[in-house]
């Protein structure tokens, strides 16, 4: 005959209901968080295998970011460009009109200060900002691009600009410096966009050979356009490179998540079942328990 104490029933009948009250509260938790890990010590291998996974994800969005922020300058950098190439179109219309031989010095003059304005135009948009506030064409340059001095309109940026990591090992260069635009050659000799102007300008004002000077300006201004129409092809091309990395980058985010779901997750319907096996389970437990305690015969059984 088994001789059983009171403390000993209790004692087990306490350590089984604890051990099925914490299994149904891990049920409960994975149910609410979607993990059927809470600790690395309930699968080891998986656990590494979703901190692997997790410093992926924090990767790709550093990498996101940078991708964010090299598209935003880029879409700046082609505002602008858009903005250049039609103040250049309008100079090419005042040279050509400036260029009869019918018009009266008053007239030149009148084209000379739009010229002048268009001028101070091209200077703005050469200095424009980035989305961090630097110089949009000054390449590494945090202040402005170009400056006036004695000697004409001058850059004053870094010579190249650093490119953006897009993850993956690829990268992009977030925009364009000032002489990759506003600077070209006509006819072998180096000019840029505020020389052309500033010539014609002075060249309607002086009243000698303002046909020639609006001439010469027109050559430059051809130049000039076709040194922005091929910036902006550069910049559509670096856009178009930014989203392909995008489009990767989604699909490798989705494949790890993916992963993280098989590794890690867990199944809502199984642990839903698991949960009511092991609910039943407690309180059949817990009520075989109340009335065990309660037969008196139980007294006996010291």
């Amino acid at each position: 005959m088994i001789s059983l104490s009171t403390s000993a029933f209790y004692e087990r009948a306490t350590r089984q209901v604890g051990t099925l009250r914490a299994e149904a509260e891990k049920l409960q938790e994975q149910m609410g968080t979607g993990q059927r890990l809470s600790r690395s010590s309930d699968d080891p291998v998986a656990a590494a295998r979703l901190r692997t996974l997790a410093r992926t994800e924090r990767l790709t969005e550093i990498d996101q970011s940078n991708s964010d922020v090299a598209s935003n300058d880029l879409a700046l950098t082609d505002d602008a460009l858009g903005s250049l190439a039609n103040l250049v179109i309008r100079a090419q219309e005042l040279a050509t009109h400036a260029a009869s031989e019918t018009l009266s010095t008053e007239q030149r003059a009148s084209i000379a200060t739009e010229i002048e304005n268009l001028q101070d135009a091209a200077l703005l948009i050469a200095n424009g900002r980035n989305s961090a506030g630097h110089a949009l064409f000054g390449g590494q340059a945090t202040g402005a691009a170009y400056e006036t001095g004695p000697g004409g309109i001058a850059y004053i940026g870094t010579a190249s600009k650093d490119a953006a990591d897009l993850g993956d090992g690829q990268s992009v260069i977030p925009g364009l410096t000032g002489p990759e635009v506003f600077a070209f050659e006509v006819d072998g000799t180096p000019t840029d966009f505020f020389a052309v102007l500033g010539e014609l300008a002075t060249g309607l004002r002086a009243g000698v050979d303002q046909t020639g000077a609006s001439r010469t300006a027109l050559d430059g201004l051809a130049a000039g356009l076709e040194k922005v129409t091929t910036a902006q092809t550069v910049v559509g091309a670096r856009m178009g490179w930014i989203e392909v990395m995008n489009d990767r980058r989604t699909t490798a985010s989705e494949r790890v998540a993916d992963e993280q779901l098989a590794v890690g997750g867990a199944d809502p319907a199984e642990t839903m079942i698991r949960l009511q096996e092991v609910t039943t389970v407690l309180e059949a437990s817990q009520a075989s328990f109340v009335r065990l305690a309660g037969l008196s015969l139980f007294d006996m059984m010291r």
